[in-house]
Parts: C-alpha cells; structure tokens; sequence
C-alpha cells in the first residue's frame, strides 16, 4: 500500500545511514547497539582482576605474563534498539500557514525513521497522545509491523489540547528497558511540566530526541492586515491587529523556545528547532549523521 507521506527514493538514498543510539541501549536480542553490559562481542572493553567464578576462558594470559595476577578481557555486548515516536496530537498540530501542516511534517518523520529502524534490524513503536487519548502501538522488529504504524500514523486526526505531558510520564513508567524516544509536537505546553517529564525520561536512562516543529508564520508573524486567531486546541478567538502586537510577540515567543531549548538540554536531549519548510531529506541526513559514532 503507498503512503504520501513516505518517499521511496529519499528513503533509498538514506539507507546506507544507520540510525544509532547515543548512549548503550538495553534489548532482547542480539544487535549492533553498545549495550550497559559486558558480553563477548569482537570490540574489547576494559580488563577486570579475576575473581573465583569467573570464566576462565575469559583469562587473559599474555597480562598475566607481564604482570604475574589473573585478568579477565571485557567486551562490549551488543543489542538492538527500540525506539518509541511520540506524536502530539493536539488541535494546534493542525496549523499550516505556508505549506504543510505540523502533524503531516511529523507523519513523514516518524514514518521514515521507523521504516529505516525496522529495515536494519531494530524495533519502532508509535504513541499519539491527545488530552483525551494516548493510543500506542509497541514497538516491533517485524517488518509486517511497519503497516500498522503507518495506518495509524495516517488515520491521525489531531484535536483537542496536548497530552504530551501525561504521554511521556506514561512511557517513562512503562518501558522497562532504555529506549530511544522520539519526541514531535510544536511543545504547546507548560515548559516546567515538560522539564520534569523529560527529566522522567532521562532518569530512566532513555535517550531523547525532540523534534520542535513550529510553522514559519508562527516564527515570523508576518501578518500585514488585521486577523482573527483560533486556537485550535479549545477553540477560542481573539481578532488582532498584528502590528500592534508583533513586538511583544516575538519577545514572548523567543522567551518560549529559548527556554524550551534549555530545559530539553538540561534532560540531555537531542534538541531541533524545525520549522515545517524545511526540506525533509537533509534534516534527516543530518540528524542520523550526528548520532553516528565518533571516528564512522
């Protein structure tokens, strides 16, 4: 089944980028993401002095003929990674002044990036959250899986007032294991609350990714003649003269993302600022390049 918010030829171009974990992940089968454990990969760790019960195949004894005491030879245990997207599905993700909405630049994505987990290996998931609802399809590695996200992803109907909060409280309860979670909302919400939630996340040793999508005119507020502004979460008016309040706009709205950016470094999370204009294919290559390992 095609998907317009799936491009083939982008995703072919951006199959030989891996997507990797910033910190070692902790799965159910063997992978190729460093894991918090030793194991017996190929890419050695540290040594260790022997203690009895150690394997003692594990010795290594050329350290032992250097300096006459007993190590053992650690390696990196390699895992798989599963990743959780977390899509707002708030009324306000609707918003398109130029181009595209939020909520169909979040669909291609969380699409593109799930496909790419799922084809080298590893587990995707999706959560829409909603005030109301906070409906989640679990992560898998099966590649059948992928359907069912993306159905979901496009019977999505944003409405209502954002969830994202309880959402990702609710994840960060709920997933035993760390996890890559990916965050994509316009973040319309209390920024102390968001603060603790992410710090929820960090707690629990998950590695956090926000996407920040905002709509151009959102940023620029270039309006030139008077306007009436819904919000689209609870409905409310207001007709404004945007010239009249332009500056204190922009004051406020810088005051937001920069603290938006601060409390999303402060949790260690991959912070963007994305505005919805921005061309898919390069966000994404620069995104998956960053997280490469240094020296790839």
């Amino acid at each position: 089944m095609n998907y317009d918010f799936l491009d083939s030829d982008l995703l072919s171009r951006l199959g030989a980028l891996p997507v990797e974990s910033r910190m070692p992940m902790v799965g159910n089968v063997a992978g190729k993401h460093r894991s918090p454990h030793r194991g017996s990969s190929v890419e050695f760790a540290e040594y260790r002095k022997y203690v009895p019960g150690d394997d003692t195949r594990r010795l290594d004894w050329k350290a032992f003929a250097r300096s006459d005491r007993f190590y053992i030879k650690e390696f990196e245990a390699d895992t798989n990674l599963r990743a959780y997207f977390v899509v707002d599905a708030s009324g306000s993700m609707n918003f398109a002044g130029e181009g595209e909405s939020k909520v169909e630049y979040a669909r291609r994505i969380a699409a593109s990036l799930s496909y790419l987990l799922v084809n080298q290996g590893d587990a995707a998931g999706l959560s829409l959250c909603t005030e109301k609802l906070h409906l989640e399809v679990p992560p898998s590695r099966r590649a059948a899986h992928l359907q069912r996200i993306f159905e979901t992803l496009k019977d999505l109907k944003p409405e209502g007032e954002t969830g994202l909060v309880p959402a990702l409280h609710q994840i960060a309860e709920k997933i035993g294991q760390r996890a890559f979670v990916v965050i994509l909302s316009d973040l319309f919400t209390d920024t102390d609350e968001l603060a603790d939630a992410l710090q929820h996340l960090r707690y629990r040793k998950h590695d956090i990714s926000v996407f920040h999508l905002m709509d151009p005119q959102e940023i620029k507020f270039d309006f030139e003649r008077p306007h009436r502004f819904v919000d689209l979460e609870d409905g409310t008016a207001l007709v404004v003269e945007p010239s009249l309040v332009a500056e204190e706009y922009q004051t406020a709205l810088g005051e937001f993302m920069t603290k938006v950016r601060d409390k999303c470094h402060d949790a260690n999370a991959d912070y963007q600022l994305v505005p919805t204009d921005t061309p898919l294919e390069p966000l994404l290559r620069e995104f998956l390049t960053a997280r490469l390992p240094k020296g790839k």
